[in-house]
């Protein structure tokens, strides 16, 4: 019996739903990939923002300090932490992946005005949860960050961890990397730093997060059968909040064109 493989299989319908999403379908030109972007950019903040929840939970973050209760998840968040927050960017400098997102949505011509305006007036002190519900951002990413933020602040260990471990951006399928490919030929080149951010996501997460992910999982939950049921539950609302917002945007990508018009 292996734990972690029947979780998966049992997320693998949820899975499929996004990656076989007819939202890929909508995505053939540079306007419909800038509102793509534009609303996917709050699950790329979304992802660091757990990851960092991770890392308060974990790793010693205080002063004075302590020795982590959980060595092995501590150093499996620093290792993570350490690509995610500070990778090479393209310009042999170093910055998160959510930088070189926001660099990428810049070079594309996507608006970034309400990704923005969100970190700004968090920088400025502002309460998150009042700064998303009274945010321009769509119901979907509303609901999306919301949830995430709802986990960080009340969640247990697990369902953290199976947030980010099960909703992370491998849930972009390779077909979206040949779209943007081919939009960025016809496009001149605008989209190449969004394809270098895919290719450094898909690097690292498939050869060292994907695996470190699954690697704390199995630590959190270990022979406890409740526990595997908290992972599940957890994985599944990820997708299932995912799911929902491919749909919006789908339907925005769908609204936009030229023949709805």
């Amino acid at each position: 019996m292996n734990p972690l493989e029947d979780l998966k299989q049992n997320l693998e319908v949820y899975r499929q739903q996004l990656l076989e999403h007819p939202l890929y379908d909508v995505i053939g030109n540079l306007p419909a990939l800038r509102i793509f972007m534009q609303h996917h950019v709050f699950a790329v903040w979304d992802f660091m923002s757990l990851l960092k929840a991770l890392q308060h939970r974990f790793t010693g973050m205080n002063s004075p300090w302590l020795p982590a209760q959980n060595p092995l998840a501590c150093r499996l968040i620093n290792e993570i932490v350490l690509g995610e927050e500070s990778d090479e960017d393209d310009h042999e400098s170093y910055c998160s992946h959510f930088e070189l997102y926001h660099q990428a949505m810049r070079s594309s011509g996507a608006d970034t005005l309400q990704i923005d305006q969100v970190i700004d007036r968090l920088r400025n002190g502002a309460l998150l949860e009042e700064t998303l519900i009274s945010s321009d951002t769509s119901p979907a990413v509303k609901k999306f960050t919301l949830s995430t933020f709802e986990w960080i602040q009340q969640g247990t260990n697990i369902e953290i961890a199976s947030a980010f471990t099960f909703g992370r951006e491998d849930l972009l399928p390779g077909v979206f990397r040949k779209i943007v490919g081919q939009i960025n030929r016809e496009e001149s080149g605008k989209l190449e730093p969004f394809l270098y951010y895919l290719d450094r996501h898909i690097e690292l997460d498939e050869d060292r997060h994907g695996p470190m992910a699954d690697r704390l999982i199995v630590d959190l939950c270990g022979n406890d059968d409740d526990a595997w049921q908290q992972a599940e539950k957890a994985a599944i609302r990820a997708l299932q909040l995912r799911i929902e917002l491919w749909d919006e945007i789908t339907a925005k990508v769908v609204g936009h064109s030229p023949a709805s018009c």
